[in-house]
């Protein structure tokens, strides 16, 4: 293994929201780093119809999904059920600040499935979701007899790295990018093969499928998080900002 500069950036490029509150756990950790943002998804929320019926409960696949439903008029909201399902913590904490009786699964589309069918409601349940989802969760919960529709509340738009962000790139200081979704991989994949860096990289990617799009372009690491949540990322990233760290080429 070859020895390595700690890297001095950090580019984020998770939605804004996150970006902020990841931004303030890699300077808590790793400081003295720079910490750029560059958002690479911007949410577009959408006015969607709802099933005029009733449901026992909600699920939320992302935080951004409860922002979403945030938007709903009252008289959208009022045909909404108080008990929520939840991918994650973060997700749940959302749905909890407004209002909802929120419960979370603490992991993936397989963890959320395999919680709800476990809890066994009555049907029907209500999915709010992206434009893009993984893991097919209305229609596995369907077809294990638990009736769930879902309603697209929002698309992620992409965006181009800021000019922040290229300029980083094309000096020589080690850059760390954590990568949180598989969209976001491919998007920022396309970016760096346009903008050719100089400098370093360092890819931690949340997932398997996250980290895919990256393994074709050049890199200084690339690692994987234990599991896929913000804190197993900041332990990922550790080794990178550790004194005198020995990094595969």
């Amino acid at each position: 293994m070859a020895k390595q500069s700690r890297p001095s950036v950090v580019i984020l490029t998770r939605p804004a929201a996150q970006a902020a509150r990841f931004a303030q756990a890699v300077t808590a950790r790793f400081d003295p780093v720079g910490v750029i943002s560059s958002p690479l998804l911007a949410p577009r929320f959408l006015c969607p119809d709802l099933p005029p019926r009733p449901f026992s409960a909600l699920i939320f696949t992302s935080e951004t999904a409860v922002e979403a439903c945030r938007r709903f008029s009252a008289a959208q909201r009022a045909l909404l059920p108080q008990r929520a399902y939840c991918v994650g913590r973060r997700t749940a904490q959302a749905a909890q600040g407004l209002g909802f009786a929120a419960q979370s699964a603490d992991g993936d589309a397989d963890a959320l499935v395999a919680a709800i069918l476990r809890d066994a409601p009555s049907a029907p349940l209500l999915h709010l979701h992206g434009a893009e989802t993984r893991g097919d969760v209305a229609g596995r919960l369907t077809a294990a007899g638990l009736e769930t529709l879902s309603v697209e509340t929002y698309q992620q738009v992409a965006q181009p790295l800021d000019k922040q962000a290229l300029a980083a790139l094309q000096a020589d200081a080690a850059i760390v990018l954590p990568v949180f979704s598989p969209r976001t991989a491919q998007i920022l994949a396309e970016a760096l093969i346009r903008a050719a860096p100089r400098a370093p990289l360092h890819f931690v990617a949340i997932s398997d499928a996250t980290a895919a799009p990256l393994r074709r372009l050049p890199f200084a690491s690339l690692s994987v998080a234990a599991q896929p949540d913000a804190e197993a990322m900041l332990q990922r990233m550790a080794p990178l900002f550790a004194a005198d760290a020995r990094l595969e080429p």
